[in-house]
């Protein structure tokens, strides 16, 4: 029994959540135009080096708050469907609503008219690769430090993410992981989708998971989620969980040191790619708070390279 007691108080909601996108430019003025958040790093794929890694986020790059983009200029776009991180919560404060919709006319986004779930209004966009998006009226205050730019103010801007939505085959061992390992509980249910609270955190704590046995199976492409990141306090927490996970039955990565945090990835029962990341060292660990952003950081195995990967990388 101690050892399930501990199971459910390792992870501490969302740490960030990585997506795909086109054209890198666009995607940058969408999220830090548009949307009015900071572009918070400004980075290299660590596997392609030509590629960017854009990260997105609060005043303070907060976990929670962080949204990171590969962009690839000529991929295709991607399907969406079963197995899949289908949709992106973000929370705005109560009376954004107005705002946030001239907004959308104004700069002719798709988007759908606010509606309800779970007694909670929320208002979907789509970005340019499609990538699904929605704004929330959260209950609770949300106490989160926003980014605010000369159109996008306090009283309306983004507060962080408020959850993240599975679209599923089949939830049952799904549920089972998050409810015996990643410290989640089943909070309400309404027709088919499941909503899960983690309560080690009052933020970036949601997970729905919406049961679609007879939809599609999606593709990862331009505009969907790649993966999404579960929080962690250190590196003690993280190898706790990573052996309960190996014992569990999941093919667990070891722990790979990504500069601003380290990591583990595994696929959940219904295919959706996991990370477990730590909180430090985090994203100010080579700029400061005003800094983020500003400059290219590149990964230490590629600082020789940088004047060659500076010639290949596309214009911001």
């Amino acid at each position: 029994m101690k050892e399930k007691n501990n199971m459910k108080t390792t992870t501490k909601g969302i740490h960030h959540i990585t997506a795909i996108s086109g054209n890198a430019k666009e995607n940058l003025n969408f999220y830090t135009q548009f949307l009015g958040l900071k572009l918070v790093k400004k980075t290299v794929n660590f596997d392609d080096p030509y590629t960017y890694h854009l990260y997105y986020a609060n005043e303070t790059a907060d976990p929670g708050t962080l949204l990171t983009f590969f962009p690839w200029e000529h991929i295709v776009k991607g399907i969406r469907g079963t197995g899949q991180a289908t949709e992106i919560q973000y929370s705005v404060p109560e009376g954004s609503f107005d705002f946030w919709l001239n907004r959308l006319k104004e700069h002719n986004i798709l988007y759908n008219k606010p509606a309800q779930r779970f007694d909670e209004e929320y208002l979907t966009i789509l970005d340019n690769d499609g990538l699904k998006s929605e704004l929330v009226i959260s209950p609770e205050k949300d106490k989160r430090k926003p980014y605010t730019t000369d159109e996008v103010n306090e009283n309306v801007a983004i507060r962080g993410f408020r959850n993240i939505t599975l679209t599923l085959h089949n939830i049952d061992k799904t549920s089972k992981l998050l409810t015996d390992i990643l410290g989640y509980k089943l909070k309400e249910e309404k027709v088919n989708r499941f909503r899960f609270i983690n309560e080690n955190s009052n933020e970036a704590n949601y997970i729905d998971l919406v049961y679609a046995p007879g939809e599609q199976r999606g593709q990862v492409a331009g505009g969907s989620v790649h993966h999404v990141a579960f929080r962690v306090k250190d590196d003690e927490e993280q190898m706790k969980l990573h052996e309960i996970l190996s014992n569990a039955g999941y093919h667990i990565t070891p722990q790979i040191d990504r500069k601003y945090f380290k990591s583990l990835y595994f696929r959940e029962p219904g295919g959706v790619l996991f990370e477990i990341a730590t909180d430090p060292p985090g994203m100010t660990v080579d700029e400061s708070v005003e800094e983020l952003g500003k400059s290219l950081r590149l990964p230490e195995m590629y600082e020789s390279r940088r004047e060659e990967i500076l010639k290949r990388l596309p214009e911001l």
